[in-house]
């Protein structure tokens, strides 16, 4: 009996059975997506044919019946029984107006130049594996900006004597910041030095208010409330690099107190200085180069802003948190069109005597201080996903309240909201097409300019330029989206569920 049982037991282990045919390979696919009721059956089918239908006559127009060499219209438009698709000449035609507006045809190698070294500095710091980081972010947020800006205007800015007090004022409030960093710095010293940026700032609008006279300094023009203010912003700045010298660490602390006002000097020296380059006013800009300059310039400056708006909102300070709350409310509850427009016309009324700024400047302005509201939102989202006792750790360890903030608190949270960031630059990247309402040629409203233009008025004139614009920005935004894929991977430590 023992034996005939054992004959029934198996001795080793039996090799998997292989699926039904049905269920693996295209067939198996296709049956458990697409076919696996009958509804799904009939969805299929029905979508299928009508993707062939759109796909079949988008090819036909932009291929097939497409025109891509013409010297005008006339290479557009339809003969007796003729369909015509496409006019991708007018685009060729125009691509140099689309990609630069209005620049100079003999200093569009300018343009070349900045967009070679924007990509220069970004890539390395895309890609994880290049070294000198800090650097190369030093060059690209600190050195690029103002050698584009010599680049793409020409130099030789007429900078008044309020210009430069207006700059000064700010490195005071930044030297003064970075002076606080040193926790056995004088306070009293650090208490001037704020009040003293503050006195400069208030001299600067009274400058604009009440005329003072003008005199000279050196080779600026300066308003006598100006000069005060620019001197009282200097005395700012010696105080906080006294109070940063007398502290601990006190030569590395000063160096750092003393790059703010630096920098502007730095700048006031290279927008002031003649490189023999021809200038070019930023209305004769347009095209591709004003969307990157509009959405580049707010996409850098709204990060930083909303950082800091987000910490302002969740500070136990009454005063910072509540104006953080109106700053953002009232800048997220204004449609960006009307921004715009108050950046257009009600910038200036706000500037002190000597400062100006130009249309595009104040676009920039507007665009940057809308974009950081939404993102002090994504950013506030990302710090109240932090537990609490990342916050005690941080404290446990001795660190101050920006350092915890550097050093453990913000990484995370940024690394959390990463969708939430780039979802931000994308929607901005194609808001820029707005500021065609305030004058400002960008891509999509140099498309349209072309429009008019008679040598190129066809039926399909139209439709080619803003499928070639929809193409572009979706180039763009499509690149970004696919690079914060690429970044949340990497970064990726066991936050998914």
């Amino acid at each position: 009996m023992e034996e005939q049982v054992a004959a029934y037991v198996a001795k080793e282990q039996k090799e998997p059975l292989p699926p039904p045919p049905s269920e693996v390979g295209l067939t198996g696919v296709l049956r458990k997506n697409l076919f696996a009721t009958p509804l799904d059956s009939a969805l299929t089918v029905v979508l299928g044919l009508f993707s062939i239908w759109a796909a079949w006559n988008l090819i036909q127009w932009a291929f097939l019946s497409a025109v891509f060499v013409g010297a005008n219209r006339e290479a557009c438009l339809a003969g007796e029984g003729q369909a015509v698709g496409a006019c991708w000449a007018f685009v060729y035609a125009k691509l140099g107006q689309f990609m630069y507006g209005l620049f100079p045809l003999g200093e569009r190698w300018r343009v070349d130049l900045v967009i070679v070294l924007l990509v220069a500095l970004a890539l390395p710091l895309a890609i994880p594996s290049v070294p000198q980081k800090r650097l190369n972010a030093l060059l690209l947020m600190v050195a690029f900006p103002f050698v584009a800006l010599v680049l793409l205007t020409g130099g030789q800015f007429d900078i008044g004597g309020g210009w430069i007090a207006f700059l000064f004022a700010l490195a005071a409030f930044a030297s003064a910041s970075f002076a606080a960093a040193n926790v056995t710095a004088s306070r009293r010293l650090l208490r001037a030095a704020t009040w003293l940026a503050a006195l400069a700032m208030v001299l600067l609008l009274a400058s604009n208010i009440v005329w003072s006279g003008q005199m000279d300094l050196l080779v600026f023009r300066f308003s006598v409330l100006s000069l005060l203010a620019f001197l009282t912003a200097l005395a700012s700045i010696t105080s906080s690099l006294v109070a940063a010298w007398s502290g601990e660490d006190g030569r590395a602390v000063a160096l750092r107190t003393l790059a703010p006002p630096l920098l502007v000097l730095a700048l006031v020296v290279l927008l002031a200085g003649d490189f023999g380059l021809s200038p070019v006013a930023t209305n004769r800009w347009g095209g591709l180069l004003v969307t990157l300059v509009v959405a580049l310039t707010g996409i850098a400056a709204s990060l930083p802003l909303g950082i800091l708006l987000a910490l302002g909102r969740r500070s136990h300070l009454p005063a910072v948190r509540l104006f953080s709350i109106i700053f953002i409310e009232f800048w997220r509850g204004v449609p960006l069109i009307t921004v715009l427009f108050m950046s257009a016309f009600m910038i200036p009324l706000f500037l002190p005597e000597g400062v100006s700024f130009n249309q595009l400047l104040r676009a920039l302005i507007g665009v940057a201080l809308f974009s950081a509201a939404y993102m002090a939102e994504v950013v506030r989202g990302g710090l109240q996903a932090i537990p609490k006792g990342q916050y005690e750790g941080a404290q446990a360890l001795g660190l101050g309240y920006w350092q915890m903030m550097r050093l453990v608190v913000m990484p995370q949270a940024i690394k959390l909201v990463i969708p939430g960031i780039v979802n931000t630059f994308i929607g901005l990247f194609k808001d820029t097409s707005l500021v065609y309402i305030i004058g400002l040629a960008d891509l999509l409203g140099t498309v349209r300019r072309g429009f008019s233009d008679p040598n190129w008025i066809t039926p399909t004139t139209a439709a080619t330029g803003l499928v070639f614009a929809a193409f572009v920005y979706w180039l763009f935004c499509f690149g970004m989206s696919r690079y914060s894929i690429y970044t949340e991977r990497r970064l990726h430590t066991g936050h998914n569920r």
